[in-house]
Parts: structure tokens; C-alpha cells; sequence
């Protein structure tokens, strides 16, 4: 949520735990540097927001390839992201960067395997650069779900869920085994939330959501 949303939230004692607002769209992002003018004006001015509304994790996005190796996307991302990254530090915000399928739902989206992100953390370099792990994005395209999360759960600063195919309930009606999933997440130490983004098919989608939170409570 953006920063209209967060009086809303705090009324309600609410955690915006993935705060957005600052990034273009989900195509215009930090791997082509003719965004970068207006994707650090914009997140210049958001750091401080999300600092001061007691918030971390501010989402951003790699965008869409348009011909671009991967080399060309890395070098772009971190030109613009290590604009950003002294001021992130100083406000304790956290730029995490979303992990999409490029094969079903975000066609061309380059930051779209986890490897992908996990080499641009290592060349930005600062705790202050992670990946939002979307399960449902990564068993499309990657699967492997849990050894990734092994493999790379330092680059990681949340997580979204919903199920596959369909990205609907999270229940017995899918391929993806969430309580494996979410013991694996504990595994590693993480201390940072986990949320449902599902789609519901149910009628009552209250019960749906409670359902979801009991399978990851583990």
C-alpha cells in the first residue's frame, strides 16, 4: 500500500509490510536507463515517507527486458539502484525488488528467476537491495520452490503466496504444498511476513483467508 493508504492502516492497528507508490509500472523499471531520471525522483521522495511512517520494505521492479541480456539488465539495475541505496541505508528502508513470471502473467519481465535477483543483490551490494519471493511467480517459472528459497533465503525480504495453477487457494485443490513450503521460510531464520495474495474462488473469501493463514501457521 501507498502512503494514502497508511492512515487507514494505522487506524486499524495494520502493518503496511510491502509499501508501493514510487515505482513507474510494472514494465518501466531500473533495467533501462531511460527510466532512471524518474524512478529516482520518485524514490528519492518516497524513502523518507516510508521511514517516517515506521514502515522498511518499499517495492520496485526490474521491468521489462525489450532485447536486453542479462548483462545489460544487471549493469542498468545497479547504475540506478546505487543512486538510491545511501539513502535507503540511511532511513533503514529496504528496496525489494518482485520476482514475476515472464511465462504466464508478466510476458518479457526480466527479473523473473530468482538466480536473476540474487546476482543483482551481490553486485548492489547492500542489505539494503532484496527480492520479493512470490511463490506462485517462481513455481511457474523455476519451480524448485524449496531449495531456492534455501539457496537464496539471504536475498530475500518477503514472501507472497497463492496457488498454482490459477493463483487461487493455497488448499489441497493445487500442486504447490504449503506447510513444506512455509517450515522451509522458518528454516532459515526469517523474521519477516509472509503474505497471502491469493485470488479466491470460494464464495466466502473471509473463510478462505483464514484457511490460508492456519496452513502457514506451522
Amino acid at each position: 500500500m501507498g502512503p494514502k493508504d497508511w492512515p487507514t492502516l494505522k487506524k486499524h492497528g495494520l502493518e503496511s509490510t510491502m509499501c508501493n507508490g514510487a515505482e513507474i509500472n510494472l514494465v518501466d523499471g531500473f533495467n533501462d536507463e531511460k527510466f532512471h531520471e524518474k524512478l529516482i525522483q520518485n524514490y528519492t521522495a518516497m524513502i523518507p515517507l516510508v521511514a517516517e511512517a515506521g514502515y522498511k520494505n518499499l517495492i520496485c521492479f526490474s521491468g521489462n527486458r525489450r532485447g536486453k541480456d542479462d548483462e545489460t539488465g544487471w549493469n542498468n539495475c545497479v547504475k540506478g539502484l546505487k543512486q538510491l541505496i545511501p539513502l535507503a541505508e540511511k532511513h533503514n528502508v529496504v528496496l525489494v525488488m518482485e520476482l514475476l513470471n515472464s511465462k504466464v502473467n508478466h510476458k518479457d519481465y526480466q527479473c523473473d528467476r530468482t538466480s536473476w535477483g540474487a546476482e543483482l543483490c551481490k553486485r548492489v551490494g547492500s542489505e539494503n537491495f532484496k527480492l520479493l519471493y512470490d511463490i506462485y511467480h517462481m513455481q511457474i517459472d523455476e519451480g524448485d520452490v524449496i531449495r531456492n528459497i534455501r539457496d537464496y533465503h539471504q536475498y530475500i525480504a518477503h514472501y507472497h503466496t497463492a496457488g498454482v495453477p490459477g493463483r487461487n487457494e493455497i488448499d489441497d485443490t493445487q500442486e504447490l504444498y504449503y506447510p513444506a513450503i512455509m517450515k522451509a521460510i522458518a528454516e532459515t531464520g526469517f523474521k519477516g511476513y509472509v503474505a497471502q495474495e491469493f485470488i479466491p474462488k470460494q464464495a466466502d473469501k473471509i473463510a478462505s483467508l483464514k484457511k490460508a493463514v492456519e496452513i502457514c501457521d506451522i
